[in-house]
């Protein structure tokens, strides 16, 4: 899912036991973890995930993708990124019996209960929390339908849900098809239908745009992102820590989070990707580059706190509230 250092304590800390290991098509593999002792591992709401820390300190957040309750193993699936921290390419080292540090499931994606039906949208390796939707809508037998979009020859679990979903998944290779098969989708779909997308950036917001355009009410649209992406490196700024009255310079290409931690000023952070919205801080003063996803445009209108994984200051100075 999002890759990123902690700097400050986990909760729900555990260890498990790598169980099994599986290629699931090019560049993606599976992970199936379980309790060294065999015991049942905490439940979860569907579209959650773990942490996995990769490095001391360094952690980096999956999607889980099997059962939800009372499971008996948690199963992620990673795609390679070669362009990434290095998380990702730790777990496609891993093997059978090695242990692994996890943090307790946790979840902003989880389906609305109260929904008529589910359009369910996954592009790329997306498709790892919708999955989990999908466990859960069969379970508890909820109206629902899946879009896959993927190039040819990277689809995972792809065969796993073509037996899962029958005649409610539809595979897609192009945005264009995307397009047309989502327009169709959200023209008819009875009321109080819900629609969860999961994905990169692009796709997602051409899936909100393509749900305004169909009259769609923003809170019946539902999405999770990898990150913002990349971001331009943006120019020198410094932090005045307004308790303190100390100056941290944040050079062009350090974002202000790590300028942070590297004056050993603990920040709690998670995902780096602007996102999850655990590095969230106060801010007295300055003008600022929001950058993230996490924050709303009210609370970026307001001036008054910033997302410093992404976030820089507009001008020479933002002022914390530290």
């Amino acid at each position: 899912m999002t890759a990123g250092p902690a700097g400050a304590s986990r909760r729900g800390v555990s260890k498990l036991t790598v169980r099994d290991v599986r290629e699931l098509c090019n560049g993606v593999r599976q992970l199936v973890l379980t309790h060294p002792a065999g015991a049942t591992l905490p439940s979860f709401v569907p579209g959650s995930n773990i942490s996995i820390e990769w490095a001391p300190g360094r952690w980096n957040s999956y999607s889980l993708t099997g059962p939800a309750l009372e499971p008996d193993h948690y199963a992620i699936s990673v795609r390679l990124d070669n362009s990434g921290h290095g998380g990702s390419r730790w777990v496609h080292e891993l093997g059978t019996g090695d242990v692994v540090t996890v943090n307790a499931p946790v979840s902003a994606f989880a389906p609305v209960l109260t929904a008529r039906h589910h359009i369910l949208v996954a592009g790329g390796i997306g498709i790892t929390p919708i999955l989990s939707h999908v466990r859960a809508a069969l379970e508890w037998d909820r109206s629902f339908e899946l879009l896959y979009t993927f190039r040819p020859g990277s689809g995972a679990h792809v065969e796993e849900l073509l037996e899962l979903c029958a005649d409610r998944i539809s595979i897609v290779h192009s945005a264009r098809a995307l397009q047309a098969a989502l327009e169709s989708a959200l023209s008819d779909r009875p009321l109080g239908s819900h629609l969860y997308s999961c994905g990169p950036l692009p796709m997602i917001e051409a899936v909100q745009q393509l749900a305004r355009q169909a009259g769609w009410h923003g809170q019946r649209v539902h999405s999770e992102t990898f990150g913002v992406g990349p971001l331009d490196a943006g120019q020198p700024f410094a932090a005045k820590l307004g308790r303190s009255g100390m100056l941290v310079p944040v050079p062009s290409g350090v974002s202000l989070l790590e300028a942070l931690l590297s004056k050993g000023i603990e920040v709690p952070n998670l995902c780096r990707q602007g996102v999850c919205g655990e590095c969230k801080l106060p801010v007295r003063g300055g003008s600022i580059d929001h950058r993230d996803l996490y924050l709303t445009d009210d609370d970026k209108a307001s001036g008054d706190c910033i997302m410093p994984c992404v976030s820089r200051a507009a001008g020479d100075l933002v002022e914390l509230d530290l």
